[in-house]
Order: structure tokens, then C-alpha cells, then sequence
């Protein structure tokens, strides 16, 4: 009688995967419990008592939340539609030419979201100094552009090559153009791989603090504008309300991509 294979976890295992989830997400729940807390003005545990009334200050009595908000939203749109379009090119390109240097090229796309950001963000404010560029709602969307354009990149790439050149082939030899052959045959293979880098662009951007920071001048987003309220604080809870928010508005599209890519992963004309 042959015996089956022992699959179970190990313990040490079970609980190093518990401590390292733990290490991870609680912090991200003290945020949610300090968001009802009735103390304002210090961290107490636990908290004294719960109130929702912060979320109806940040709502209606704090109005520097909304111009900070306008912007993220702003830059974050305008950033993923830039890693949209130059993301898609690039991996169209370097998934089906063949030149010298050709690796080497594709390093230096995925180069900027290895380096860490206060490089970037020097970077590209010296650059602006240099070119004598006032900071701007643009200087900020070609910061964030530098990691978007990353993100989607390599969601496109992976699914470009995945693509079976015969389909494209085919597809020409029956008489479609260019722009018929990629809006009948490619975008409908790589659309939820573009929809998901694009979702991870978004979250990637409107939660972005270090390159915004030499990027931003005079002008605060979201996530700059929780900084200088943890600096000088008032109202504590209603950071942790903006911070729950944005936990949100990050997570959902993170979800989203991680779902879209999954289902994502037998291509059209791809071997199985």
C-alpha cells in the first residue's frame, strides 16, 4: 500500500507566515481603530472610547483635505494614462524586435522603480533646475510617470510574449491594417494586463510621498499634505480617517490588477 505524501506545513512555518502577515497588516489596523478613537490629540491603547465624528470633521470642517485630494487624483490619472501609452509602446516594441543592446534597454525601463526614490526625486529636481522648469502640477505627473510607466510595462511585456505571432500574421494576411490588427486581435489578448498595470499605476501614484516631495514645490498632495499633519498635528484622528482613505483607494485597485491578472494568464495563440 503506497503511502501519500505528506503535505502538511510545518508549524514553525504556519506561525513564521502568521508573525510576517501580522508584521505587515497590523499597523494598517491600529490606523482603522485610531480613525474612531475619541482622544485627539495623542496615540492612547486602547483607545479611551469610539467616535465616528472624525469623518464628518474631515468631511465638512476640514477644507485643505479637498485641494490636496483634487491633486492626487489629478496627477494620478494624468500619470497612468502617460504609463499607458509609453508603457504599451515600449513593451510592443521590445517584446517583438530583435536588435543588439535590446536587454540592455529594457534594464534601464525597469531601472526606476529599483532605484530607491530620494535618488529619483534629486534627480529629476536638479534636472528641472538645470532646465530652469517651475514646478508644477507636470513636474510632479513626469515624477510619477518615472515608476508608472515601470508598472505597466511589465504587465505588458509579460503578456506580449505570451502572444502568439501567428494571430498578428494571420490577421494582416487577411487584409486588417495595423490599427485593425492591434484593436481586433492584440488589445483584446492584452487588455486586462494594460487595465491592471494601469490600476497599479493609479494606486502606485496616488499614494506617492518621496518623489512628490522633490518634485511638488510649493504644492501638496494627499499624501504630503498627512505628512505635514503628522509633523504638526491637529486632529490627529482625522489623518487616520484621510489615511483609511487612501488604504482604500489603493487597495481596490491592487485587488483589482491581482485578479485581472490571474485570470489573465492563458493567452490566445500561447502554448498551454
Amino acid at each position: 500500500m503506497s503511502s501519500e505524501p505528506n503535505r502538511a506545513t510545518p508549524l514553525a512555518l504556519r506561525i513564521s507566515a502568521i508573525a510576517g502577515l501580522l508584521f505587515l497588516h497590523l499597523p494598517l489596523a491600529l490606523i482603522v481603530v485610531y480613525a474612531f478613537t475619541t482622544e485627539e490629540s495623542s496615540y492612547q491603547f486602547p483607545p479611551p472610547g469610539y467616535t465616528t465624528k472624525w469623518f464628518a470633521v474631515a468631511w465638512s470642517q476640514r477644507p485643505d483635505i479637498w485641494p490636496a485630494l483634487y491633486l492626487s487624483l489629478k496627477v494620478a490619472a494624468i500619470a497612468t494614462v502617460l504609463a499607458l501609452i509609453f508603457g504599451t509602446l515600449a513593451a510592443a516594441a521590445l517584446s517583438r524586435a530583435r536588435f543588439f543592446g535590446r536587454e540592455t534597454i529594457s534594464l534601464l525601463f525597469i531601472l526606476p522603480i529599483a532605484l530607491p526614490g530620494i535618488i529619483t526625486g534629486i534627480s529629476l529636481r536638479s534636472a528641472f533646475d538645470i532646465m530652469g522648469i517651475d514646478f508644477s502640477i507636470w513636474t510632479i505627473v513626469l515624477g510619477h510617470a518615472t515608476f508608472c510607466i515601470v508598472v505597466v510595462y511589465n504587465n505588458a511585456i509579460a503578456r506580449f510574449r505570451r502572444l502568439s505571432g501567428n494571430l498578428i500574421e494571420a490577421s494582416m494576411d487577411l487584409g486588417a491594417n495595423g490599427f485593425q490588427t492591434f484593436r481586433h486581435v492584440v488589445l483584446p489578448q492584452i487588455g486586462t494586463a494594460l487595465l491592471a498595470g494601469g490600476m497599479l499605476a493609479f494606486a502606485l501614484s496616488f499614494d506617492e510621498v518621496i518623489v512628490t516631495t522633490f518634485t511638488s514645490g510649493q504644492q501638496s498632495t494627499l499624501p504630503i499634505w498627512m505628512l505635514s499633519e503628522l509633523i504638526r498635528p491637529r486632529q490627529r484622528p482625522v489623518t487616520n480617517v484621510v489615511a483609511v482613505f487612501v488604504i482604500v483607494v489603493t487597495l481596490l485597485p491592487i485587488l483589482a490588477a491581482y485578479y485581472l491578472t490571474r485570470e489573465g494568464e492563458h493567452t490566445g495563440g500561447s502554448s498551454k
